[in-house]
């Protein structure tokens, strides 16, 4: 990894023909997000925003089953797709959070958050989900509820604030934002993570939304979500250096 939050200097001795003397040299620092990231992109090589791992019936990688059309958004960070509610036995109905088994898996695949973008049958789900991960680490995931799309700017900067804090290496977990079918809400958002992070215009945004609906994009709030794109105003608190945006934004 090339980049790191700060760069460190330290003056350290060095022995000349027998005589101590000092030189200030540029000593390699822990870089923990780094390391996650190129860990999380060689797990799930994603080679673009378009590209799934897991299709639309929830197939694909055996170890996320639980999800629907899982893609990266910015690399190794946050990833975005549905909940496999339709596609499993018992069948559950699309409109539900995640079932048991999706946040398990993104549990035991190292996610500390997951982020449910509707509010429909969330009291029902476990918000606190503990395991070991594949490597048999300890692990908690956190599923928290955001609504970008009718909660309004507040929502929206929220979640990007939770995005953000995944980018300033105070968590080397990915997080995952879902909807029910990995393409409207899960896209809006994305859209605008990408706008945030990686400096994407408008009119990108809202193809990469429409690409991602996967023929589906013809719904009632289609000109509400094209209108909130291109409003989007990236936010100042929220910048990240050039170095980390060079690693986590794919090709679109």
């Amino acid at each position: 990894m090339k980049f790191r939050w700060s760069n460190s200097t330290f003056t350290v001795p060095i022995l000349a023909f027998g005589f101590a003397c000092c030189a200030t040299a540029s000593v390699a620092v822990a870089d923990p997000l780094g390391d996650s990231i190129v860990q999380y992109k060689a797990r799930f090589p994603l080679p673009n925003t378009h590209a799934k791992l897991v299709n639309n019936h929830g197939d694909g990688f055996e170890d996320l089953r639980g999800v629907r059309n899982f893609r990266a958004v910015l690399g190794g960070v946050m990833y975005r797709g549905g909940a496999n509610n339709d596609y499993r036995v018992p069948k559950l109905g699309t409109h539900n959070p995640l079932p048991k088994e999706g946040l398990s898996n993104l549990c035991q695949e190292g996610f500390s958050t997951a982020i449910y973008l509707y509010s429909t049958n969330y009291e029902d789900a476990n918000h606190t989900i503990t395991c070991k991960t594949r490597d048999g680490k300890e692990n908690t995931l956190s599923y928290l509820q955001i609504s970008p799309l009718t909660g309004g700017e507040k929502a929206q900067r929220a979640l990007l604030t939770e995005i953000h804090r995944h980018l300033g290496a105070q968590s080397t977990h990915p997080v995952y934002t879902h909807c029910w079918n990995g393409w409207h809400a899960s896209g809006f958002i994305s859209a605008l993570a990408l706008r945030q992070f990686c400096g994407i215009s408008a009119e990108a945004a809202i193809s990469y939304w429409t690409q991602n609906t996967d023929g589906n994009e013809h719904v009632a709030n289609a000109k509400f979500i094209h209108k909130a794109i291109t409003e989007f105003k990236s936010i100042p608190e929220l910048a990240i250096p050039d170095s980390v945006r060079d690693e986590i934004c794919p090709p679109m």
